[in-house]
């Protein structure tokens, strides 16, 4: 009796793997993309981001347990904009795998700063309008991977979209209490270019990018100025790096430290940033209440 018991759960244990890794594996280069992706993949698709949660994006080293997973792949989402560097050296031994650039089409802000003067902010998803674009660009790669699902990919597609729109509407009404001379986000890195443009907001920073992270004497001297000339009441930080130096303005400046952002990854599914929708909700609420002082 005991054995007729057991049996059947083992069968379902050995039908239900070969299931699930029948379904094309996609890999993201961030946490963020990855979120994305499933939204219009649902059950037909795997996405795995190769970066984990918290991790710096920019300057990331791959490990040899990355290069396996990605040669399991049929598909490699990626950002562009000269924000994955180092996925070139990683790829570059698997020229026949499928990449597809998430922000073809977009018109790329320039960094206006520093060593990366002229240089496309990478960014962009932060920009709930431009996000649609991503989107856009994930349902094409998919149905050209897998035709078969093509119409699915498409209906979740534009829900997406339709999400995503409602939350441009949303930041856009409450980003709009900000009275104008207090709509000033000074955060450590400037990812906000694309965000400050959708809604009008200023923009200062310690550094542009943080694969160029080190806080000069002169890129503190000019946040700590922007921040008493036009009296900031709250400076912020993102997750994803320390905030130390931007505590250290705050203190200088008598302005608060208002908090941390999320930008260039999510956080678990516990946290204040498990997707991209809470991810901007999550920053949005943030900004409002230290530039209102509530």
């Amino acid at each position: 009796m005991l054995a007729i018991l057991v049996l059947p759960v083992l069968a379902g244990c050995r039908g239900s793997g070969p299931v699930a890794e029948e379904r094309p594996l996609v890999i993201t280069t961030f946490t963020v993309l990855a979120d994305m992706a499933r939204n219009v993949a649902g059950d037909h698709l795997r996405v795995e981001s190769i970066t984990k949660l918290g991790a710096e994006i920019h300057g990331y080293e791959p490990t040899p347990s990355d290069l396996r997973r990605v040669e399991g792949a049929s598909l490699v989402l990626e950002n562009g904009l000269n924000l994955e560097r180092w996925s070139e050296r990683f790829l570059a031994g698997m020229p026949n795998l499928k990449r597809s650039t998430l922000t073809a089409g977009i018109t790329p802000l320039p960094i206006t700063e520093d060593a990366y003067r002229g240089k496309p902010n990478p960014h962009a998803w932060m920009s709930p309008r431009l996000a649609e674009i991503y989107v856009e660009n994930i349902r094409r790669a998919f149905s050209e991977l897998d035709p078969a699902n093509a119409e699915e990919y498409r209906r979740r597609a534009q829900a997406y979209k339709d999400q995503l729109r409602a939350l441009d509407l949303e930041l856009r009404r409450e980003l709009a209490t900000i009275p104008a001379p207090r709509r000033v986000l000074a955060s450590c890195e400037g990812a906000f270019t694309y965000l400050a443009k959708d809604y009008g907001l200023d923009e200062a920073y310690l550094w542009p990018v943080n694969s160029e992270s080190q806080v000069t004497p002169q890129r503190m001297a000019r946040l700590i100025a922007t921040v008493r000339q036009r009296q900031v009441p709250a400076v912020f930080c993102e997750s994803t790096v320390s905030d130390k130096v931007q505590r250290q303005v705050a203190e200088q400046t008598g302005a608060r430290f208002g908090g941390v952002f999320y930008v260039d990854s999510l956080s678990g599914p516990q946290g204040e940033a498990p997707t991209l929708l809470k991810l901007q909700r999550h920053n949005v609420r943030t900004l409002i209440q230290g530039l209102k002082g509530s």
